[in-house]
């Protein structure tokens, strides 16, 4: 038969929720598997699901065919996941649809052969036979297999690397039709079979194979080094046949089929053929070969009780439109295994026919003794590829993936907390990296969706991109010797004095004016009378300087009328410590409000306090920390619903200060209570003091990016108890600045999760985050003529 129709020679009788009756009356059970992304996976995780699947598949009934299909296409980006509504979100979207990548799936198959025996003919043509019964029921034998087969994918599940699941009848059949169908889009076709050419519709079709014990050399294991990234001081693994994945960049298919056989049966064969070749007259250099790697084979049986000899058949079927091309592809998949020491066959007419036929699912159990290696389960496993292609998640933060480019969704907030307890994040890197040019990115995309943004900045690194909301953002900037408008004690109305923001108001006084000592409960329960007194007997105009002159004028009686011992409130020495800040106070300036200015900051979802003139004063920068989490927890927290996140840029200049670190400690445990995250930017780990603060404060840090650091990363490992792959990946980073697609590579690592990401961005997206040089001041010229940012941008590409 030359030529096979589908519609006519149908390999389906019938389909069961995931279960195949194929029409040469093998069962097959049919899961997809959800694999690790690639580069995620140290030698130690290759070694732990070696041994996953080894447990798995070892029980499995005598006869079973496990059949492993990793299929890769060709692909176009087509970006339907990304958002397109802002100016920046369309332009992302716009420059990375139609990128090609390629698209992995990956499909296990179990099979119960009505043929126990498995000694099939040298080839079997899958659609003579086709047999018109469909089965109802499933019979005990078949119901023992699923049985056992679900057992076996339970076990790969709980090994938590990997998730296989179930396929629906649909499914089913839209791989079937896609496989015969030689993986043409948009029209159905025959498949043409000739001495010289399988040709399906407009796609040739060629194939390589391991199909004896002599492709294989001295040795297989579980990975191998990876030579892209591994360098002089430390080694990157992939998997043993990664080469042969994703990495190939070919429309391919990898296909291991395995057959579990009666161990016994094989010991005894194995003997045989060890003794006719001892017997051999023609003893030649081949037959001592052979003879080596069989009598290797036996001793291995013999010396482990857990050997499960199976006789196994790994494939390479590879397409392309051009039938010229096939050679090209097939040198490629010949240098991958050369590099593994295995020489592949290259099947011929009949052969590559057979092959191509038989690699279906439910015909795997077509391949005879002359297509398949004879050798235990554990060496066969080491051929399996474990990974994937990256993973987006369904929402999240666009980055991109480390292979192709292409965007990858991120989700670091984790609503349901199945990754990570706390969303605060990290950003490490040494000036130049481009810390703000991420923060940028990432902070720029949670407003897009929804999230409300304070920013704590001593740089200036967010007004622009914050220009491009003209409705939404506020700036508020400290200047010597003014205030910043926020006035901690204002109240539209007596209802907004609430026992937490009673609470509030004692904290922020005892950080004011006792800020070195331990606050007892009595001390706060003084305080919080005395201002809850204060608000009582005085109807308006609160203020500090307000309560300062009341606390003054009633000292004689006010602790007696309070009830309160003077131990637990000295009034002498609160206004002699507040004093700096009310009246000619040296720090009165802060505290002089005419009106309150958080109302500003009510309504809008992004807001900058920049502090740059302040950063080397240490009480003008603390109390204005304490003044914006006043500011935010009337505004911000107010809504527990509403998501929020406070990020402190440059956050080593706030840190020389040792009450700056307990004021900002104080944020990260009230965040919990918030819907909310708080994000720090560092050049260095080691500008965190390695005290008990900063270790709570990195403790509740689950979400962690690191950018190039030419000085290394050992501090940031064992600060952050990073694991030895952690480490690699990190020494991995390379960026690229140069060429077509300029990109910066980044560690990101969400709870136990890591890998290396790419942040690759179009012009306007890059022209929104840049904050200095001459780019950046064109932009800014261009926006003082038309206040509009995004006019600017456009312009500004526009000229370039």
């Amino acid at each position: 038969m030359n030529t096979i129709n589908l519609s006519t020679y149908q390999p389906i009788a019938d389909i069961q929720d995931n279960i195949l009756f194929a029409n040469n009356g093998n069962v097959v059970v049919c899961y997809k598997g959800n694999l690790p992304e690639i580069y995620s996976l140290s030698e130690k995780d290759f070694e732990d699901m070696h041994g996953a699947w080894f447990q798995a598949l070892k029980s499995l009934p005598v006869g079973t065919v496990v059949h492993k299909q990793d299929v890769y296409l060709k692909k176009h980006y087509t970006a339907e996941e990304l958002p397109y509504t802002t100016f920046l979100e369309k332009a992302t979207s716009d420059h990375f649809k139609g990128r090609k990548y390629i698209n992995h799936n990956c499909y296990l198959f179990f099979t119960l052969t009505k043929n126990k025996a498995l000694n099939n003919s040298k080839y079997v043509n899958p659609f003579r036979k086709v047999s018109k019964t469909i089965i109802q029921e499933l019979d005990d034998n078949v119901q023992h297999f699923i049985s056992a087969v679900s057992d076996s994918v339970s076990f790969i599940n709980n090994s938590r690397k990997m998730k296989f699941f179930p396929l629906n009848a649909k499914e089913i059949q839209a791989i079937t039709k896609e496989y015969f169908n030689g993986f043409n889009e948009g029209f159905d076709t025959d498949i043409i079979l000739d001495k010289k050419n399988v040709n399906i519709g407009e796609n040739y079709f060629n194939a390589l194979a391991i199909n004896s014990e002599l492709c294989f050399g001295e040795s297989v294991q579980t990975s191998k080094t990876n030579d892209k990234f591994t360098s002089d001081d430390f080694v990157f693994h992939q998997g043993f046949i990664d080469g042969l994945g994703l990495t190939l960049n070919e429309n391919h298919i990898v296909n291991q089929i395995l057959y579990l056989d009666d161990k016994h049966k094989w010991r005894k064969l194995l003997d045989k053929k060890i003794e006719e070749l001892n017997k051999s007259s023609n003893f030649g250099s081949q037959n001592k070969v052979v003879l080596g790697k069989i009598q290797h084979i036996l001793d291995q049986i013999n010396a482990d009780d857990n050997a499960r000899i199976i006789r196994g058949h790994l494939n390479i079927i590879f397409w392309d439109r051009e039938a010229r091309s096939l050679d090209r592809i097939a040198s490629k998949i010949k240098t991958e295994f050369k590099e593994l020491d295995i020489i592949p066959y290259y099947p011929r007419g009949e052969e590559r026919k057979n092959y191509i036929l038989n690699s279906y699912c439910g015909f795997s159990s077509n391949f005879s003794n002359n297509d398949l290696y004879v050798t235990d389960l554990k060496h066969a496993l080491c051929l399996l590829i474990n990974n994937s292609n990256y993973k987006s998640d369904p929402t999240g933060i666009i980055f991109n993936d480390r292979e192709h480019n292409i965007p990858v969704l991120k989700d670091v907030w984790d609503e349901h907390k199945k990754r990570i307890k706390a969303r605060n994040f990290a950003i490490f890197a040494p000036t130049g990296e481009g810390k703000s040019f991420l923060a940028n990115n990432i902070l720029r995309q949670y407003f897009e969706s929804g999230v409300r943004l304070v920013i704590i900045d001593l740089g200036g690194s967010y007004t622009k991109f914050a220009k491009l909301y003209p409705e939404k953002y506020t700036v508020l900037r400290y200047e010597s010797g003014k205030n910043l408008g926020i006035n901690p004690f204002y109240i539209s109305d007596t209802n907004d004095l609430s026992p937490e923001r009673l609470e509030d108001l004692s904290v922020f006084l005892f950080e004011l004016f006792a800020s070195d000592l331990k606050v007892t409960k009595a001390q706060s329960v003084a305080v919080k009378k005395i201002l809850r007194h204060y608000y009582h007997s005085i109807s308006e105009n609160h203020s500090l300087n307000g309560f300062y002159n009341f606390i003054e004028n009633n000292q004689k009686n006010l602790l007696k009328q309070l009830k309160i011992h003077p131990d637990y409130f000295n009034v002498t020495s609160f206004l002699h410590v507040m004093s700096e800040y009310v009246g000619d106070g040296l720090y009165s300036f802060l505290f002089e409000v005419s009106e309150d200015q958080t109302y500003k900051i009510e309504d809008k979802r992004l807001i900058v306090f920049e502090l740059d003139e302040v950063k080397d004063n240490k009480e003008i920068l603390s109390v204005m920390l304490k003044l914006i989490k006043s500011a935010i927890q009337r505004t911000i927290w107010k809504n527990r619903a509403e998501k929020g996140i406070i990020l402190f840029d440059e956050f080593a200049k706030q840190l020389k200060f040792e009450n700056v670190l307990e004021s900002v400690e104080f944020y990260y445990q009230a965040i919990r209570k918030q819907n909310g995250a708080i994000g720090i930017i560092l050049q260095s780990i080691n500008q965190l003091p390695n005290n008990s603060t900063s270790a709570s404060i990195l403790e509740n840090t689950q979400v962690i990016y690191s950018l190039n650091n030419e000085k290394g990363y050992n501090d940031l490992a064992e600060r952050l108890s990073l694991s030895s792959h952690d480490l690699n990946q990190l020494k991995s980073i390379k960026n690229n600045l140069s060429g077509p697609r300029k990109y910066t590579e980044m560690f990101i690592k969400i709870g136990k999760e890591s890998n290396i990401f790419r942040l690759e961005v179009p012009k306007e997206v890059y022209a929104a985050y840049l904050t200095d040089g001459q780019e950046n001041e064109s932009i800014m010229s261009l926006y003082k003529k038309s206040q509009d940012m995004e006019k600017a941008i456009k312009e500004f590409i526009a000229k370039t």
